[in-house]
């Protein structure tokens, strides 16, 4: 499968983990634009931003002339992101002629977005709406006037003037409204014709410009259609509403657009400007962009952090929710990281500067979900298709319904004629079939990252609408990845605390996983104890010491018989242990066992409601572990899972998804380590949870930035609403063009001498692209009310 790519690392050791995270990993998913792809995919990749596309048929234009440029093996193109991406041969063409290609298609090459601070498409959307704005009242006010112009019979006070006149006015005020209130029409029409191709800008330049040439031809050559018979009519009402309604369609467009990466844009806007930096033993004020790697800076209560760091003094709790859709601050001590943007609540402290600019947590998250949102999914293939062909087939429709009205329909007109043939071109849409899916998957992405959910694009979001099982892996994503103290049974006339002191005395200098565990419930209740004298540790045994003069050791069965101690009377207790797959550490005090501990690594605290989620949405669930099977049937039996796949060693974990998938199952894994990976890679759908290995977050397809398992059924029914949002927009978008373009061509003349007016059709064509986009807004609400995310 083709997955989205990855970026570098930087290879700094000292970087800080992602939010969830504290071992120094975080994910190499967030780096630079230009890079290699996923493992599977060995071809770089190069992101740049196009402007000026307006319709499909730009998208398929600019696609189409990316892919001749050499070593070029695969061009997709975003028409609501502005992004082309590139997958190439090392040995490729390069920028610079990515740039010539782009200018001489007739569009605007603007870069790699790596070099804009801010997204110049975001600001070019911003100075459109304006000029758009500007244009719409100018048409808006012209058209009325030009109404009453071209209607002069229905106005009795205009019925003293002279037609003549009145009709030449009308003409001056109407060529502003066609050619500069409507200039982007005709100069996209233009660049078209320039590259022999059509577009949406032709269909309506044509259709405007037809409607004006013949109320033009009407006004000063009115001779030449008494000849013919005909009676001349002025249509400079419908060639000037024509124009000013699609501005308005465009501007609704634009705006509803910018809303659609409203999500991105709130995170870019939570970067602070300014940080507190202590150098030379000063203390001063910086912007942003003057912090080096290494800078000491301060953070005072209620400040956003300036970049990300780990902290050296001091103390707070920080609100990571931008990062990672976690409600509820985060402790922070020294040695903890810290991110970018996030909020110091309460403490004041210092920290060193690791990772800067676009090094940072929140500036990776960012250039992530925005490749994703340029991704193209599948489903999009078949718009584009339909694209490459759209607008010949309407000119050759409205070719078709001109020559049929005017010659063989018993009573059509040239004016009839032309008025359907105007129609038909100005109501086809290629723009609502070029918006469907990518406002779509936009707005879902969008939505996802701010809830610490990264969806890597379009073709994630397809197949896990396709899924029927989910695969964890047990240790470190079902359950907590390190042992926790659950059982302590006591000897006769022995207290907890008292056993757990005597233990704390003996494993208070150990290393041992379990050794650390009894050590950490003990100063969990508040116990402290002196270290033992004469300490040993035996590897894989346990450990022993003399406290309070008496000889003490902790360890298993064998190690205990082999300082000659009986543990036959607590056989029983440490095999209902083992029944319910906790490990068994016995403590004795000089020849007398004193107790035994049971220790397992616990499930999280939400995975038991995750699995159950999943269950709810029909899907089958299934724990895999390398642990022996009587451990791994107890986590599952605890979290109510059905299908247990135990003892599967690390490198066998991908066989045994092939191995459900061969059955029929489509699978998604679920996993956060360096031997998850091949199994992440290996399924159709691979989740990384909690921040996760490197390599873990580059195989797979999701990526959830908190530790909460209630956010991978929110993932997957997030996929299931923006699959749901794409498939009714592409519907409704073929749906308008397949009735709107017979109407608008008289289909229902007959049936009681229905037609459609140009600026009618107008209307409705700025109306299709408008409720594409809105609909995909919609979602921004359906997913909240119905996701929990």
């Amino acid at each position: 499968m083709l997955r989205a790519p990855f970026h570098r690392k930087d290879p700094e050791a000292a970087a800080p983990a992602p939010p969830g995270v504290e071992n120094g990993t975080e994910p190499s998913g967030l780096g630079p634009r230009r890079t290699p792809a996923a493992p599977d995919d060995p071809r770089p990749e190069t992101t740049v931003i196009v402007g000026g596309m307006t319709c499909a048929a730009c998208v398929r234009r600019v696609e189409k002339a990316l892919q001749s440029l050499s070593g070029v093996e695969e061009a997709a193109v975003n028409l609501a992101t502005g992004r082309a991406t590139l997958r190439h041969r090392p040995d490729w063409a390069g920028l610079d002629e990515v740039g010539k290609t782009i200018t001489a298609t007739g569009y605007d090459y603007l870069g790699p977005p790596e070099e804009f601070l801010v997204d110049p498409i975001a600001a070019a959307r911003t100075e459109e709406i304006r000029d758009l704005r500007r244009r719409f009242a100018v048409g808006m006010i012209l058209s009325v006037v030009i109404f009453f112009g071209s209607m002069q019979h229905w106005f009795p006070f205009l019925a003293a003037l002279p037609r003549t006149s009145l009709l030449i006015a009308t003409f001056i005020l109407t060529t502003p409204v066609v050619f500069w209130v409507g200039s982007r029409f005709f100069v996209g029409a233009l660049k078209a014709a320039r590259q022999g191709t059509t577009d949406m800008n032709t269909l309506v330049a044509v259709g405007a410009f037809s409607a004006y040439a013949y109320s033009a031809l009407a006004t000063f050559v009115p001779t030449l259609f008494a000849a013919a018979g005909v009676a001349p009519h002025v249509y400079y009402d419908g060639a000037a509403l024509i124009v000013t309604l699609i501005i308005l369609g465009r501007l609704l467009e634009a705006g509803a657009k910018g809303k659609t990466s409203a999500a991105i844009q709130r995170l870019m806007e939570l970067r602070p400007k300014t940080a507190r930096v202590i150098r030379n033993g000063e203390e001063r004020d910086i912007p942003i962009a003057g912090i080096v790697r290494g800078d000491l800076l301060l953070v005072r209560p209620g400040e956003r952090i300036p970049t990300d760091g780990v902290i050296v003094s001091g103390s707070s709790a920080v609100d990571e929710a931008m990062l990672t859709g976690e409600s509820m601050p985060v402790l922070k001590e020294p040695g903890h990281a810290v991110y970018a943007a996030t909020i110091n609540k309460s403490g004041a402290f210092a920290f060193t500067a690791t990772r800067i600019g676009a090094e940072t947590a929140l500036a990776r998250i960012i250039a992530l979900v925005e490749q994703a949102q340029g991704a193209k999914a599948p489903i999009q293939r078949l718009a584009d298709r339909v694209a490459a062909v759209f607008v010949p087939a309407v000119f050759a429709v409205g070719i078709v319904t001109f020559v049929v009205w005017w010659l063989f329909v018993p009573d059509g007109s040239f004016s009839r004629a032309l008025l359907n043939f105007v129609s038909v071109l100005v109501i086809a849409c290629p723009c609502a079939l070029g918006l469907a899916t990518p406002t779509a998957v936009m707005v879902g992405t969008g939505l996802g990252a701010e809830r610490g959910i990264l969806i890597k694009g379009g073709e994630a979001l397809e197949k896990a609408c396709r899924l029927t099982m989910v695969v964890f892996d047990k240790t470190g994503t079902l359950t907590r990845g390190e042992p926790r103290v659950t059982d302590i049974l006591t000897g006769p006339g022995v207290a907890e605390d008292d056993l757990l002191r005597t233990a704390l005395a003996v494993e208070t200098v150990s290393e041992h996983p379990l050794g650390v565990a009894i050590v950490r419930e003990g100063r969990r209740r508040g116990l402290s104890a002196e270290a033992a004298e004469e300490f040993e540790s035996a590897a894989g045994l346990g450990a022993r010491g003399r406290v309070a003069g008496q000889s003490c050791f902790l360890g298993n069965r064998r190690y205990l018989e082999s300082a000659g101690i009986a543990v036959r009377n607590w056989e029983k207790q440490e095999e209902e242990l083992a029944e319910a797959g906790k490990t068994g550490v016995y403590i004795a005090r000089g020849k007398d066992v004193i107790g035994l501990f049971g220790l397992s690594d616990t499930p999280r605290d939400t995975a038991g409601e995750a699995v159950a989620i999943l269950k709810g949405m029909g899907l089958k669930v299934a724990l895999i572990s390398g642990d022996n099977a009587r451990t791994a049937r107890a986590v599952g039996t605890a979290l109510r899972i059905d299908t247990v796949l135990a003892e599967v060693l690390p490198e066998d974990k991908a066989a045994e998804i092939g191995r459900l998938q061969k059955n029929g199952e489509v699978v998604a894994m679920v996993g956060d380590g360096v031997n998850d990976a091949p199994a992440l890679a290996a399924a159709d759908i691979g989740i990384a949870i909690g921040g996760g290995a490197d390599v873990a977050m580059e195989a797979s397809d999701m990526a959830i930035m908190r530790e909460d398992l209630r956010a991978v059924p929110a993932a997957i029914r997030l996929s299931h609403q923006t699959m749901r949002v794409i498939r009714q927009n592409l519907f409704w978008a073929f749906l308008y063009n397949v009735i709107g373009i017979p109407i608008a061509a008289g289909a229902l003349y007959p049936f009681g001498g229905i037609l459609l007016n140009p600026e009618f059709a107008a209307a409705a064509m700025a109306l299709s692209s408008v409720s594409v986009v809105s609909n995909s807004l919609r979602l921004r609400r359906t997913a909240r009310k119905g996701n929990g995310i």
